[in-house]
């Protein structure tokens, strides 16, 4: 479903309680879909959903971390080419809404910020301190100029830019707010402003700014967000510019889903009183390392799926909340164009790309090569007298391999990781001897050393640095501290970075052994038509914990903790012939198959 863009010339203000469009009033209705989660073959799929639920604005996150991975290497293209989906947006009469702020949260890897801002051990995340302000600035001028182009003042989509994101939660420093606002506004942004926090206690007094619209983040509470809201921005729009109708998961916790009829009928007090933006419209994928982590009392990383329980599937469905939030939004529609579309029914077979699932069937484990055996070919090590931190090896993602050469046959009391992050498996002559993660890591363990000339090789991954609160200052991963054997800190450490971002070295006729960490491989054929998609799920019953990759590309993490069962597989990643899955297992648990099957697992 497509609606013809007019000519956009023109503006976008807040005025006496109300949006106004081109001087006449306006209800706005968006939704959020991060292009950077969703396979650029899916944008238009997506956007037409979106359009089909009734919304006319589509609201995007923009990641730094992903648009500058080196400090002033910027990548744009693919599926982080920005432009090209506010573009489509505009081609198909949506609105856009952008939110650029360095901080975005989005349950991304250190909330959306570079994790190279972290190798200068003074650096505090947003502040006006110099080595932060100067990288804003930096990335500011590569990436606010594109977005500026875009506005609706200059005939583009974009109506409305953030500047902070809940940053009510995190400080109150107006100066910093007000830098980036400058920062905005410097590089070109004149469309309305705006900030996001929760309207609870001080957050919104300590997130919003004097002359900027003041959003608001709930999923629940309407009415009573409404008066404090109006009472601190009495000419403010009422407007929810994160309405939370689901919720994302964690490794270990319960897969979240909130009712349908609730979640709308919480939609329907909100429209009642203004305007929305549905937060997740369509949440998408945390492929590769990009989902980030929360931390409270323990550690929580957030697992692969960022499905969201939104409105439309992790792979694109329309779910029984899309068909509740569709009647909402006809009964509360304020346009009568709009109301009389969502009064027809829906017909799904007009929407979207031709999109189907596929089974491909249970596939056997025809390569497999051990860390031990495969190391040379994929890193080259670092020999210290300690043990050296990822960002300290300029190493952003993965894992770091620490390997010790201890003395025996004996027996270690009293063995410890001191200051070690994020979870360890502590391997003996290759074979796995311990786990710890999160709070546990430190907690001495007792090791036993069965030969002459052992080898204690730890396996430190990176589970994602934390996406929200105070902790993000403290975000160095790796081991920063010492490996302890009986109250002595070993020296003699070889440190190997493991970023797994070339597999093309692996050594796969190097050796395996089971109950090892290893690299698995499987194949399968596919025969690939233009325009045609299938869509699949790997399922890995069995397996322990690990990443996986098709045909190159790093589809994110797995764990048998759940709730999490299965990774999505999206159809534009796979290619004619064949297409090879390769799996790394860190805990020596390898089923001998896997299963790429048409229904997904999660909960």
């Amino acid at each position: 479903m497509r609606i013809a863009r007019r000519s956009r010339l023109g503006s976008f203000t807040a005025k006496d309680g109300t949006f106004l469009l081109d001087g006449a009033e306006f209800q706005l209705i968006s939704g959020a879909i991060h292009y950077f989660r969703v396979p650029r073959a899916y944008w238009r799929d997506r956007l037409e959903k979106l359009i089909a639920l009734g919304c006319n604005a589509v609201e995007t996150y923009i990641p730094w971390n992903l648009h500058e991975p080196r400090p002033g290497v910027y990548d744009f293209k693919d599926c982080l080419d920005v432009e090209a989906f506010l573009g489509l947006a505009a081609a198909m009469g949506l609105e856009a809404i952008v939110r650029p702020s360095p901080y975005i949260c989005a349950e991304l890897e250190f909330g959306g910020q570079p994790w190279w801002l972290l190798k200068d051990p003074l650096l505090r995340v947003r502040t006006t301190e110099p080595t932060y302000r100067d990288a804003v600035r930096r990335y500011y001028r590569e990436l606010i100029p594109r977005l500026a182009k875009l506005q609706r003042s200059r005939g583009g989509p974009i109506i409305a830019c953030q500047i902070e994101n809940e940053y009510g939660y995190y400080g109150n420093d107006k100066e910093y707010l007000a830098f980036i606002k400058d920062e905005l506004e410097r590089n070109g942004i004149d469309a309305l402003l705006f900030t996001t926090d929760g309207p609870w206690g001080e957050a919104l007094e300590s997130g919003s700014l004097e002359g900027v619209l003041a959003g608001g983040s709930f999923g629940s509470g309407a009415p009573e967000h409404f008066v404090k809201m109006k009472a601190l921005r009495p000419a403010d729009p009422f407007f929810c510019s994160e309405f939370w109708m689901g919720w994302f998961d964690a490794w270990g916790d319960e897969h979240h889903a909130r009712d349908p009829k609730d979640a709308a009928a919480s939609l329907d007090e909100i429209l009642e009183r203004g305007h929305v933006n549905l937060y997740m419209f369509h949440g998408g994928t945390n492929f590769g390392f990009t989902s980030g982590a929360n931390h409270y009392e323990e550690l929580k990383p957030d697992v692969t799926s960022y499905d969201y329980d939104a409105p439309l599937s992790e792979c694109g469905d329309i779910t029984p909340k899309y068909l509740a939030f569709r009647e909402v939004i006809r009964e509360r529609a304020k346009d009568p164009a709009l109301k009389a579309r969502l009064s027809a029914p829906l017909d799904e077979s007009k929407l979207g790309a031709e999109i189907s699932k596929k089974a491909f069937g249970t596939l056997a484990i025809d390569r497999s090569v051990s860390l031990e055996a495969a190391l040379e070919g994929i890193s080259s090590p670092r020999v210290g007298k300690r043990p050296l931190g990822m960002e300290e090896m300029d190493q952003g993602y993965g894992y770091v391999l620490y390997r010790c050469r201890i003395a025996g046959p004996k027996k270690v009391e009293r063995f410890v990781l001191w200051n070690c992050h994020d979870r360890a498996v502590v391997y003996v002559n290759g074979l796995v001897a311990a786990a710890q993660v999160g709070n546990e890591i430190g907690s001495p363990m007792s090791l036993d050393l069965p030969l002459p000339e052992n080898g204690v090789d730890i396996l430190v991954e990176n589970q994602g640095r934390v996406n929200f609160g105070e902790k993000m200052n403290d975000q160095r991963k790796g081991i920063l501290g010492a490996v302890v054997f009986d109250k002595h800190a070993h020296s003699e450490i070889e440190s190997w970075p493991l970023p797994l971002d070339d597999l093309s070295g692996l050594p796969w006729d190097a050796g395996f052994r089971a109950g090892t960490a290893a690299f698995h491989h499987a194949s399968f054929d596919y025969e690939k038509r233009a325009g045609v998609f299938h869509d699949s799920f790997l399922s890995l019953t069995g397996w322990g914990k690990g990443v996986a990759w098709i045909n190159g590309f790093n589809l994110g993490r797995f764990w048998s903790l759940g709730p999490q069962r299965s990774l999505y597989l999206p159809g534009p990643l796979l290619e004619d012939g064949r297409n090879d899955i390769v799996l790394f297992e860190t805990e020596g648990r390898a089923a001998g198959t896997i299963e790429l099957t048409d229904r997904p697992g999660l909960g």
